[in-house]
């Protein structure tokens, strides 16, 4: 193993992971003449090619590139178990910023299946709206960010892990039962009264783009009130305030119980995408990494 680095396993388990030197040096945090540098100086010390080359050929291992990725794979897994030992015992925590509906919706669920992967992790949790997580993040307060709008890739490494639906929620009466009953768009609702997300909230920037894109410009919205978290929301929704447009996900509750009825915006509906993000320039610890590829894989079961 003389000459051998773990920076050159993980530049090579990454491309043969993402079939791709560009990705691999995207998900590193390289350029990509510095993985393939890691690559062939690998290949130099096994005195084996790993990689099949050529302008017509498909990304590809050899059958000794095969070999040397679960060996290499193996070495790297331990290597992070051990670290993420060290970094429970220390007890540092795991410092997660998140917007509103994540935190409402995702994380408590996220939080409690890692636990059980990671006994000894803990964590500390910053709730804002996406702008506020973004700051927290610049300033170091917190390491990686869950939220639900896009942040500067110039910056940030942002990796969009699901896609939360839009509607437009009223109270269960019988007006607004009736509308539902007949099939009525979201957009029929779009001039009532109506309660909105404060103007930096992640939810409400996609709701007013989708508005846009359907020829409705934020004027002509009847606003009786901007609240920052989905629960006032619902209750004012709840006491006939008006109607709101939120996050399916943060209305789960009400919609099982009959209290509130959800109006989709037909008919293709209404998305906006949930990011996990952190800083390019800070490099994750193991715990931290782990923890964002469990996120990553988990979110999208939730949904």
């Amino acid at each position: 193993m003389l000459g051998i680095s773990l920076r050159q396993l993980e530049a090579f388990t990454a491309a043969a992971e993402y079939g791709s030197f560009t990705r691999a040096a995207e998900q590193l945090h390289l350029t990509q003449s510095t993985v393939s540098m890691h690559i062939q100086s690998l290949e130099r010390a096994l005195g084996a090619q790993l990689i099949l080359r050529g302008a017509r050929k498909r990304f590809a291992l050899t059958e000794e590139g095969k070999r040397v990725y679960a060996a290499a794979k193996d070495i790297l897994n331990r290597c992070e178990a051990l670290q993420t030992l060290q970094e429970t015992a220390a007890g540092e925590a795991l410092r997660i910023g998140t917007s509103t509906v994540p935190a409402q919706s995702l994380l408590p669920q996220l939080m409690a299946g890692f636990l059980k992967q990671q006994p000894g992790a803990s964590f500390l949790l910053r709730r804002g709206d996406s702008d506020e997580v973004r700051v927290l993040l610049e300033q170091g307060e917190v390491r990686i960010g869950l939220i639900g709008a896009a942040l500067p890739a110039q910056r940030f490494a942002c990796h969009a892990i699901a896609q939360d639906r839009l509607v437009v929620i009223a109270a269960n009466n019988a007006r607004f039962q009736e509308l539902y009953n007949r099939g009525a768009d979201g957009l029929a609702l779009i001039h009532e009264p109506m309660i909105a997300r404060e103007e930096t909230s992640g939810t409400q920037r996609a709701a007013e783009e989708y508005l846009s894109r359907c020829g409705i410009p934020l004027e002509r919205l009847h606003i009786v009130a901007r609240m920052d978290h989905p629960e006032s929301i619902k209750a004012g929704v709840l006491q006939g305030m008006g109607v709101a447009i939120l996050s399916s996900l943060a209305v789960r509750e009400e919609l099982a119980a009959g209290k509130l009825l959800a109006f989709d915006f037909l008919p293709e509906g209404a998305y906006r995408k949930i990011y996990l993000a952190w800083r390019k320039d800070v490099a994750l610890t193991p715990l931290e990494q782990r923890f964002a590829r469990y996120v990553r894989t988990e979110t999208p079961k939730l949904i």
